[in-house]
């Protein structure tokens, strides 16, 4: 993202969210093998008895693994980026097929919304003059608020503007 620069060309908040994943792909990849192997253990007995339609259920299985798990990690290349100045704020939506979204508002009249359920942050967006875009869906609740806390210090920040000493 190439924000409008200020005087300086620095960012007073700069942050790239993506979808969190618990296992990298090395560790799926020895996953998926780990199915293969316990199917094809379980599925040798079965063949041996006469029912090799079995045989291809198990194998469905851990077939069905694995594309879950490609599915997974492809959508885990979609990532947003925030880069706020004293004079914009760009939101940067980038999804896992490569096809890329961008707003830009003034900071000044951005408003950030939080919707709360129950004690916890479920929803977060950006809403200025008539337009509002979700962000930071694939956060938890937790990091959302952490998220909007700190993004909220940083818009008080550039609506505040720049310091001048002599």
């Amino acid at each position: 993202m190439d924000p409008a620069p200020d005087a300086d060309g620095a960012a007073i908040f700069s942050a790239r969210l993506s979808p969190h994943r618990s296992l990298t792909p090395a560790a799926a990849r020895k996953l998926v093998v780990a199915a293969v192997v316990a199917s094809a253990l379980f599925s040798l007995p079965f063949y041996l008895l006469g029912a090799w339609p079995i045989v291809g259920f198990l194998g469905l299985d851990a077939l069905a693994l694995g594309l879950a798990f490609r599915m997974s990690f492809r959508s885990a290349r979609a990532y947003e980026d925030y880069c706020l100045t004293y004079l914009e704020l760009g939101v940067a939506r980038v999804s896992a097929g490569g096809q890329r979204r961008e707003w830009r508002f003034n900071p000044i009249w951005v408003r950030l919304e939080r919707g709360e359920a129950g004690p916890a942050l479920d929803r977060l967006a950006l809403a200025s003059r008539g337009r509002r875009i979700e962000i930071a869906t694939f956060l938890s609740p937790d990091e959302k608020a952490r998220f909007a806390g700190d993004l909220g210090r940083a818009l008080g920040e550039a609506r505040r503007g720049r310091l001048y000493s002599l």
